[in-house]
């Protein structure tokens, strides 16, 4: 599907957001820099598969609405998650699916926090759920498990993510969060993974992966397979659509938005 100027410019300001979860994991005090008008409400917390600890995103609030924000893969035991690409039943909603085993159990270990939150939230003001990369993979599984468990209905967008669970997982999803954008360049490999039938190695089992709705593509080269997948080059390719609002929105945000780091930002803190 093709972005509206609307989606477009949602897009943007969410791979903005996105690319603020790498800040917030790499500084020491989870310092990253806030949108204008919007606070901090929480931090999420996870468990990687090595058992540590991490942040991996922030709860955002503003007047008007809730953005729940999933980092990508920063970490060694991260990579490791994402290789464990054998499957488990997803538990969280009554359909009989199954969702890659890795993602499962880092988005499990945040469920109980995330869930709390969203009850304190107000059940009233829109909630856009986001993530690049593996952060994309938890978002997907946040937004099934929102739509199906309470009476909020998630928007969701995400850039490069890999595919998250069987063809049942994606025709469930589908039912269940139908505002939906999978934003993928064609040249991104992790958007390319797991493949559609993955066998674990030396064994006969295999599982299938399908992706969720609705593919918003991308076509983007930039020299290497990092730099296709990196958030700030999608943010880049996203902004070449609607100039004048990322353009505004870097003058009014300093430092938020990729490639401008250097300016003084707004910090939010743990």
């Amino acid at each position: 599907m093709e972005l509206n100027s609307a989606q477009a410019q949602r897009a943007i300001f969410l791979a903005a957001v996105c690319s603020q979860t790498y800040a917030q994991f790499s500084n020491p005090d989870g310092s990253f820099v806030l949108p204008a008008n919007y606070s901090l409400y929480d931090t999420i917390e996870a468990r990687s598969l090595l058992s540590v600890w991490e942040r991996f995103g922030f709860i955002l609030e503003s007047d008007e609405e809730i953005v729940i924000a999933f980092r990508g893969t920063s970490s060694t035991s991260n990579w490791i998650a994402d290789a464990i690409a054998s499957q488990k039943r997803f538990s969280y909603i009554k359909d009989d699916v199954l969702a890659h085993r890795g993602f499962t159990g880092i988005y499990s270990s945040a469920r109980k926090q995330l869930t709390a939150a969203l009850r304190r939230l107000d059940p009233d003001k829109p909630l856009f759920l986001t993530g690049h990369s593996l952060g994309a993979a938890l978002a997907t599984l946040c937004a099934i498990d929102v739509a199906a468990n309470t009476e909020r209905a998630p928007f969701l967008f995400t850039f490069g993510s890999p595919r998250v669970g069987d063809h049942a997982f994606s025709k469930a999803f589908a039912q269940y969060v139908p505002n939906s954008y999978r934003i993928a360049n064609l040249l991104d490999v992790v958007a390319h993974a797991p493949p559609p039938v993955y066998k674990l190695p030396k064994r006969n089992k295999t599982y299938d992966y399908s992706h969720v709705p609705s593919p918003c593509a991308l076509n983007f080269q930039n020299g290497s397979v990092s730099a296709n997948h990196i958030i700030g080059n999608y943010y880049a390719e996203l902004a070449k659509r609607e100039p004048e609002f990322a353009g505004l929105l870097s003058e009014t945000n300093p430092g938020f938005c990729p490639g401008t780091e250097f300016m003084i930002p707004q910090i939010a803190g743990n």
